[in-house]
């Protein structure tokens, strides 16, 4: 239509325009006036006349009556952003919204075509989203991991494992402040949904991390006296108050020996009634827990004159699901146990340990870089223990208050030459979820700084040195994550053989050992030996294990062990007990260490069992294996449930003991054979 009309306009009035030109009726040209109509506005923010700006007339818009101002047209102030202006954004989202939102996002992550071959490349996917959520909703955090746990089918019981009031609440903390899409994702990915490879061991920068090279050569090694102390060591009591005498004993999912358990073959009848010392698949009731402490002074002979000093190397609390912990019960299995230990043995000072089960959530503890907001969230359980072991008289109150602000680690400087260095080991165990914040790093919690700090301060003193923990760094490997139990290794080799003479751990509550090497064990020798960790066995029976206890014959020069001697109780036995009161359990000597072992290496008597007498003890098991046999007999305090050990068993217990980190573990051991539980 336009079209027609313009051609019909054309063709009607430009031949009479052409025409009146011609004729002198039109001009042909038409000159404008050199100065600004002026009268086309009513006023102006310039001077309209002016030839050398161009006219700003005031215009006041006929729908809003606003006047525009000068500023929005006037070239020397040209806005550069439109701030004044709205520019509309979506409204932010309920914490409910982004909740759905984070589901519906990892879900169609899970089942997007896009990651079907990079299952890695998903799961740190979704976990950048569960980030956003827990960066921008935190209390939707918990929840999130409920319905994850629901959608993926990952626990019978996700609504309660993952609340807000058990696991959600670390889970969130984690979650917010990993590098999800870097090291930490890829090493959560791999350890708890298998869907990444083993990321492997960080490269670790030791350039300044030690304030002093070693020294070469190393300081004359410290004298023998000929004197020998009596060292008391208990690990791993696991008290039970709540134990049921006459509950399955036997049940399908632990705890055992509590109200209301089974054995699913038999759910209305009771299999096996929980005798009244304990079970197998039980933590220890106070009547187990009270035996054992009664036997000590009587089997070490120490009743008249008592041990030098004891050693406890962590945990105290039961095993309970940890929707039936508490802090109440943390820190009443702390009170009660320590106290027990103080009136029924004459201990000399406790030098103890924080273990997993000794907080709550069960192995949790956050570094003191975290948000400043909950920085000191484990303080109370730091203070509880600092504060018992300050009355029981084992620490000054300076020791205490350093590991009140240590994570309940501390440093003793004893007056004999002996330095007493404790850690808290969670900061290595793989269940402790703050571990996997910044986990490259390979010390965020600073304790292996501190470790390192009180190393060289005995250097500098001359003094000896023990280390204890709880969680071993080495033997299978399992237990510890690879970047923090590298560098205790590390330390390790730059602080042995002159000044570390032992390390102690507990834990696993097996019998067991391992040896560190020099240059991370690329060279494996005797000659190369190091010092040797010894992993203490439990006073629980679980899981399947006899109850024992250790003392150490310690040289008073050199602080090492010349001998350790193991008791244990058969908790077979223990159903025989029951409706009787003129025995309990019996505690006899399972074995001496240098008696089990010792027959075929040649040895002084009064040598040390450190860690060269160790290596030898691995190369006769290695040309008999029938040590190793009497090792893995040993391994669950001489019980009938624990199994043979045979064929790759015995080439894979024998790395064990080779092995005081779990990168070494993992590169040069068959994997499967390191509990006999």
């Amino acid at each position: 239509m336009a079209r027609n009309v313009f051609g019909a306009f054309s063709v009607s009035i430009l031949p009479a325009i052409v025409a009146a030109q011609a004729s002198g009726t039109l001009p042909t040209a038409y000159t404008l006036p050199g100065v600004f109509p002026t009268s086309v506005y009513a006023a102006y923010y310039n001077d309209p006349t002016a030839t050398t700006a161009e006219p700003q007339p005031i215009i006041t818009d006929p729908v809003t009556h606003e006047v525009y101002p000068y500023w929005l047209t006037n070239p020397e102030t040209i806005p550069q952003l439109d701030t004044y202006e709205a520019h509309p954004l979506p409204p932010p989202a309920a914490g409910s919204q982004l909740l759905q939102y984070a589901i519906q996002q990892i879900t169609t992550i899970a089942n997007s075509s896009v990651f079907a071959g990079d299952s890695c490349a998903a799961c740190l996917a979704g976990l950048e989203v569960a980030k956003f959520l827990a960066l921008a909703a935190p209390e939707q955090g918990p929840s999130l991991a409920v319905a994850l746990c629901e959608a993926f089918d990952y626990s019978s019981d996700c609504a309660t494992e993952y609340s807000v009031y058990d696991l959600g609440t670390p889970i969130t903390q984690v979650i917010a402040y990993a590098d999800v899409g870097g090291y930490d994702g890829q090493v959560i990915c791999q350890r708890y949904f298998s869907m990444c490879t083993d990321p492997g061991t960080s490269p670790l920068d030791l350039t300044n991390w030690f304030a002093k090279p070693k020294p070469n050569p190393l300081p004359p090694p410290k004298q023998p006296t000929g004197e020998r102390l009596k060292v008391l060591h208990m690990s791993d009591l696991h008290i039970d108050p709540r134990y049921t005498i006459g509950a399955e004993a036997n049940c399908t999912n632990y705890l055992c020996c509590r109200p209301g358990v089974y054995n699913s073959d038999s759910p209305n009848v009771t299999v096996q009634p929980a005798p009244r010392y304990g079970a197998y698949y039980c933590d220890a009731p106070f009547t187990l827990i009270l035996a054992a402490l009664q036997a000590v002074p009587v089997l070490t002979g120490t009743e008249e004159y008592g041990f030098n000093f004891t050693i406890y190397t962590g945990d105290l609390v039961s095993h309970d699901p940890d929707q039936e912990l508490s802090r109440a019960y943390t820190v009443y299995s702390e009170t009660v146990l320590y106290d027990l230990l103080k009136r029924q043995i004459n201990s000399g000072p406790v030098y103890a340990v924080m273990g997993n089960h000794d907080t709550y959530n069960e192995a949790q503890n956050s570094p003191y870089d975290i948000d400043p907001s909950i920085t000191g969230q484990f303080n109370w359980d730091y203070d509880h223990l600092a504060s018992l072991w300050e009355i029981e008289g084992w620490l000054s109150a300076e020791t205490a208050q350093q590991a009140r602000t240590h994570y309940s680690a501390y440093s003793v400087q004893r007056t004999d030459g002996l330095r007493i260095i404790t850690v808290n080991t969670d900061f290595w165990y793989t269940a402790n979820y703050y571990n996997y914040m910044n986990l490259s790093s390979s010390d965020n919690s600073g304790m292996l700084r501190f470790l390192t700090d009180e190393l060289q301060d005995a250097e500098d003193a001359g003094d000896r040195a023990w280390i204890l923990g709880h969680v071993p760094t080495g033997w299978d490997g399992t237990n510890a994550l690879k970047n923090p139990s590298n560098l205790f290794y590390q330390i390790v080799d730059r602080y042995s053989p002159h000044v570390i003479a032992a390390i102690f751990f507990g834990h696993d509550h097996e019998d067991e050992l391992s040896i560190f090497y020099a240059n991370n064990a690329t060279s494996i020798s005797a000659e190369d030996a190091l010092t040797a960790s010894w992993i203490m066995p439990s006073v629980t029976p679980l899981t399947n294990l006899n109850s024992g206890f250790r003392m150490y014959e310690v040289d008073s020069g050199t602080f090492e062990v010349l001998d350790a001697y193991t008791w244990y109780a058969d908790v077979n036995a223990f159903g025989a007990l029951d409706g009787q009161t003129e025995f309990g359990p019996t505690y006899e000597l399972e074995y001496s260490t240098r008696e089990a072992y010792g027959a075929s290496i040649e040895w002084g008597s009064n040598d040390p069992l450190n860690a060269t007498w160790w290596h030898l003890v691995t190369e006769a098991m290695e040309a008999n294996s029938t040590l190793v046999e009497l090792f893995n007999t040993y391994q669950g305090k001489s019980s009938v449930r624990s199994p043979a050990c045979t064929g790759e068993c015995i080439t894979a217990k024998i790395c064990y003991m080779r092995s005081g980190s779990a990168p070494i573990a993992a590169a040069n051991c068959p994997s499967g054979y390191g509990s006999v539980q």
